[in-house]
């Protein structure tokens, strides 16, 4: 297999074109294969593969520098840099990252993981190049999905300054900007792309301009006459208008285009955008009949496109079904997503509900105030989205929203760890950034049935609320424990004495498990599901001392700012004689890999706190090891 004689850029350079098809044609096969095994994000990787090996061709990597959009499509990017014996372990404990990571080659330039960052970052870079005086190329790819975040376009405003080359790739893969027409499109884009070009642009003008009394109109008449014809024919004007050098569309499936573009767009002494057209899930054709469905996935059945297993109805799910149940009778409810509406459940509602359902883009910030407005003249607007991605409207959150007391429903899915992908999409600090903000309410749903009984609560709430719930199948155990929800009350399903076990949201099932196997070793414990995270149930901690000697809260979030510290603070101040035990995350940021080894690595599975609460003294279970 060809594939196996290339270790890096050097080894590219020596094929020719047939050897570059088998080449682009092994690394697709090789995609399908790993992620069908390991789950990943597929049909982006699949359609920048050519774009990829074209790239490595122009380049002089790793001195010169790629900074990818997102980073879920730099499979081919990590192949061809000497990785492909990593994939192995693609996105597994320890293993290699699903996305670039500064820590794991010289070749990943800038950590990505979240959308609209690129152009930004490798300005910055560009920048930090010029001001050192050193030389080589900086090239952002971002796709036309990432475009629609403002932070693209703070970039591209900002990148229009600059005195030297940098290199905007802009991956089209759905046509969202027109192509140009005919052959004149063509001949003014090689006309542009000429190392000459703007140079004769400048001694042209200043020619005209020495023609006595006519000059200025006529370079005036010739700029404007210019300009429409641009406007007919480049669909990059927006570009264009911005400083910044617009070449293309080309094909990003030819491989020699691509390398002979970026050549030239290497000699431009600004920046230039040049604009590749994609297939996203080339070469696989359930991938390319529904991209969105293969963006990712889970280990899947290659012949079949079939995921191997359905472990059964996720939260999302159970969001998805019962937000279209309750937006039957209530009018007023609207569904906002940020370009997600298959990941966040909402495709159904906007299917069910079109009018009253708005894709957003990328664009978190927009989705908080414009829900926020929404609320201020009558609406109940629902902003499902995920954990890490709500970060990113915090000062909306902040300003927009709940200063000014606007009952917008916050939906948080993927909340606490998800696993494969990594450190910029583990949901580990939403109750940190949301309990300090004032009139936010935060709650969290112990099972599947809970979550619909927090949304039907949150729909009449008048003020900001949070529901936050994990990446997954739904918890259905706990279903007879169904007490209506109270504002604020916590929920005790069983009453114990001495030591209580107090939980949010899925750690609940892990604290279910815990005081089974305590009842063995001949310990009555009470189990508390907080239901609240903000505001804590102080009553049932006032009630708790009185009985208690032991108090142990367990949260699938960061310790500062999160649940068990807030207990422990009020607990301290009020209750000083009884014992608080914090089971959280650490202060760090968690790597990918599978949920069940990452909670067992951070100390936060049930036998880890059992071994916890042993060593401290508080409940014997001996050297018990069944699970």
């Amino acid at each position: 297999m060809l594939l196996d004689d290339i270790h890096g850029p050097a080894d590219l350079k020596k094929l020719n074109d047939k050897e570059l098809q088998q080449l682009a044609s092994e690394i697709r096969k090789f995609i399908i294969e790993k992620t069908s095994e390991y789950g990943g994000h597929l049909a982006s990787n699949l359609g920048v593969v050519e774009l990829t090996i074209g790239l490595f061709r122009a380049l002089d990597l790793p001195k010169d520098k790629i900074v990818w959009d997102v980073g879920h499509q730099a499979y081919t990017h990590k192949i061809l840099s000497g990785r492909k014996d990593d994939f192995d372990g693609l996105r597994q404990y320890h293993g290699i990252s699903g996305f670039p990571k500064r820590a794991e080659s010289p070749y990943d330039c800038f950590g990505t993981g979240h959308s609209s960052t690129s152009i930004s970052a490798g300005m910055g870079i560009a920048e930090a190049r010029d001001i050192k005086g050193e030389n080589y190329t900086v090239v952002s790819v971002i796709g036309d999905g990432s475009l629609t975040g403002g932070l693209a376009y703070e970039g591209l405003n900002n990148a229009s300054r600059m005195k030297k080359n940098f290199i905007i790739v802009l991956n089209d893969n759905k046509m969202s900007i027109s192509k140009n027409v005919g052959g004149m499109s063509k001949y003014l884009n090689g006309l542009r792309s000429a190392s000459g070009y703007n140079r004769l642009k400048v001694d042209v003008g200043g020619t005209l301009l020495k023609v006595p009394v006519v000059g200025e109109a006529l370079v005036h008449q010739i700029q404007q006459a210019k300009n429409s014809l641009k406007q007919l024919v480049i669909p990059g004007m927006l570009f264009e208008d911005m400083g910044i050098t617009y070449l293309g569309p080309i094909d990003g499936h030819n491989i020699k285009e691509v390398e002979r573009t970026i050549n030239e767009a290497k000699r431009i002494n600004h920046a230039v955008l040049v604009h590749v057209i994609t297939k996203k899930g080339k070469g696989y054709k359930p991938a390319e009949r529904f991209p969105a469905r293969y963006h990712g996935v889970s280990p899947f059945n290659v012949n079949t496109g079939k995921p191997l297993s359905n472990g059964g109805k996720t939260y999302t799910e159970v969001f998805s079904d019962k937000i279209c149940e309750l937006a039957k009778d209530n009018k007023k409810i609207v569904g906002i997503t940020a370009a997600m509406p298959d990941g966040t459940g909402l495709t159904r509602f906007s299917e069910e509900f079109p009018n009253r359902f708005f894709d957003v883009g990328i664009a978190e910030q927009h989705a908080v105030t414009s829900a926020a407005g929404m609320a201020s003249n009558g609406l109940k607007p629902v902003f499902a989205v995920y954990s890490s991605f709500l970060q990113r409207a915090y000062d909306q959150i902040v300003h927009d929203v709940c200063l000014q007391k606007l009952p917008v429903v916050f939906c948080i899915d993927r909340a606490g760890l998800v696993g494969s992908d990594g450190e910029t999409h583990q949901g580990i600090f939403d109750y940190s950034f949301l309990t300090s903000i004032p009139n936010m309410t935060v709650m969290a749903p112990k099972n599947a049935g809970e979550l619909e009984m927090m949304m039907e609560f949150a729909m009449k709430y008048p003020l900001p609320i949070s529901i936050r719930y994990p990446r997954g199948v739904a918890y259905q155990g706990l279903s007879e424990f169904k007490e209506p929800i109270e504002y604020g009350r916590s929920e005790i399903i069983f009453k114990g004495k001495d030591i209580a076990l107090f939980a949010a949201g899925s750690m609940v099932s892990t604290a279910e498990h815990i005081r089974d196997k305590a009842i063995k070793r001949g310990y009555d414990l009470t189990l508390i599901n907080a239901r609240f995270v903000k505001p804590i149930d102080t009553h049932v901690i006032d009630e708790l001392v009185k009985d208690h000697k032991v108090i142990v809260t367990l949260e699938e979030n960061v310790k500062q700012g999160g649940f068990g510290i807030q207990v422990e603070a009020y607990v301290h101040e009020n209750h000083p004689g009884t014992k608080v035990v914090t089971i959280t995350l650490p202060d760090k940021y968690v790597e990918h890999g599978n949920v069940t080894k990452l909670r067992e690595g951070l100390q936060i599975d049930s036998e880890s706190v059992m071994k916890l609460l042993s060593e401290k003294g508080i409940i014997d279970f001996g050297c018990e090891e069944e699970g």
